[in-house]
């Protein structure tokens, strides 16, 4: 008998990962381009790259890419489908992993290689930026199907979408760790060429895992694949937790990039300022390693508490980590180890609350009708906060007296755990709380709320769609618009 009950739940639980698995390849991508411009400026010089602003080519092209991804895959995955938007970003994320180990210039020029290397980048940013309102929105959808316990919906979300962006991230650090020890200082060439190749293998084999499955029950149910968005209706009901949502997410990336400036710190501080790549890269790997137990924790806890009140949590508590680390920079400076642990400590609660939170709020506070294009868009205006905070910060470091003095270093992260606690009030605001099986009901009140707006809601879903008993809350919805 328990074998029976637990076939459908394994299989369940699958699909929610073959939905959210591929955002390893985000965690992945972003990471293993700071290890290869690394390796660039031990081949090419450090000048080379840094006199000519590639690195920050290489950085800004893959957001651009990922937000055009978010925006444009939206719309797809509502009205072309949520596995046609999936199966497409693997496609995209694998062929341009490919094309990217390829990359050279005509003549073996630099700016030729960096010019391939940024087209490629921005193209993979999009695959990767289609995974956001194609895959994370399509695994939560397959988190309320039958077989997943009411009280681990958003757990097993979370497990399938953030916490694999984090653990892509220390993939992606400890990746060219391995590939630097096998080639070593005189084949640098090939440890970066196969590090962005690698990209390769993780997207395919999630290609594959998808070919199979099918749209999730709920968008064929509510989809509105067929007929026209009434996207003023749309806009006047859920503005109010799409604001809410997308700047709390704006001011979270903004901060959280801001904040690496302490890895580097921790680093020197331990090594003595050793320039060796196994000594950098290995503790690359140590600090994106800070991620995991935070995410996995939270993971635990959101089911429990609920998505609202774990970001609120996750937020002030890192803000009150961000003030220790100010407050008592100097302090703290002397003792790295001490250091370190409080560094560590905020990396983790940033992914406990915002980093595990935002996700599952964008994709289960909106409509399935434009579920994509809902948490697309949010994506897309937090990762413009990041975009902005790379480039804004290092000009408020300036300001404050520049790097290596105190108020270089300490000042803009006052400000940064000032706007934690700013988010943190927004959501208290703006964002309305969830709890299990909360799209079914956002649904069913999107219906009637369609229903006294005169919209004929038999146009919703996809006519194909078998008769089940999971429908049967959408025949009563029907059958109350007939009796009217």
């Amino acid at each position: 008998m328990a074998e029976v009950v637990t076939r459908p739940k394994l299989k369940q639980i699958s699909l929610i990962f073959a939905c959210g698995t591929a955002l390893f390849s985000d965690g992945y991508a972003n990471n293993v381009i700071g290890s290869v411009n690394t390796f660039l400026k031990r081949i090419y010089g450090d000048d080379a790259l840094t006199g000519n602003n590639y690195s920050n080519t290489l950085s800004s092209v893959a957001f651009a890419g990922t937000v055009v991804g978010m925006l444009a895959f939206g719309w797809i995955s509502d009205k072309l489908g949520r596995k046609f938007g999936m199966m497409s970003a693997t496609a995209i994320v694998a062929f341009f992993s490919l094309l990217s180990a390829a990359s050279a210039g005509a003549h073996n020029s630099l700016s030729g290689l960096v010019g391939m290397l940024s087209f490629c980048r921005f193209m993979l940013g999009i695959g990767v930026g289609a995974e956001y309102p194609c895959g994370s929105v399509s695994a939560s959808e397959q988190s309320e199907e039958e077989g997943v316990a009411k009280n681990a919906q958003h757990r097993w979300l979370v497990l399938a979408t953030n916490t694999m962006i984090d653990v892509g991230f220390v993939i992606g650090a400890f990746v060219p760790l391995v590939l630097y020890w096998i080639f070593r200082d005189d084949h640098l060439r090939a440890a970066w060429r196969v590090s962005l190749g690698l990209g390769f293998i993780p997207a395919m084999a999630v290609f594959f895992w998808r070919l199979k499955m099918e749209e999730p029950t709920r968008y064929k149910k509510s989809s509105m694949k067929n007929v026209r968005i009434p996207y003023g209706l749309i806009f006047k009901r859920y503005w109010r937790g799409f604001l809410g949502i997308s700047l709390s997410w704006f001011i979270y990336d903004f901060i959280t990039y801001p904040f690496g400036i302490y890895s580097s710190t921790i680093t020197d501080a331990i090594t003595g300022g050793n320039s060796s790549l196994s000594v950098v890269f290995g503790w690359s790997v140590v600090i994106n390693l800070f991620y995991i137990p935070g995410t996995v924790i939270g993971a635990f806890s959101i089911d429990f508490l609920g998505p609202k009140a774990t970001m609120i949590t996750g937020l002030l508590a890192q803000a009150v980590m961000g003030f220790i680390m100010s407050g008592l920079y100097t302090q703290l400076s002397h003792h790295v180890g001490a250091f370190a642990v409080v560094y560590g400590i905020f990396l983790s609660f940033g992914e406990f609350g915002p980093g595990n939170c935002l996700g599952v709020l964008a994709a289960k506070t909106g409509p399935t009708a434009v579920r994509g294009q809902y948490y697309g868009a949010a994506a897309a205006i937090g990762k413009i906060g990041a975009f902005i905070g790379t480039w804004v910060f290092p000009i408020i470091i300036d300001g404050f007296g520049g790097t290596g003095t105190t108020k270089g270093d300490t000042g803009p992260f006052w400000i940064a755990s000032g706007l934690a606690v700013l988010s943190a009030i927004v959501v208290i605001l703006l964002v309305k709380p969830l709890t299990a099986d909360g799209m079914t009901m956002e649904d069913e009140k999107f219906r009637e709320y369609l229903m006294e707006h005169g919209f004929d809601i038999s146009t919703l879903g996809i006519q194909e769609v078998d008769t089940t008993d999971s429908e049967v809350d959408v025949k009563s919805t029907e059958e109350k618009v007939a009796t009217a």
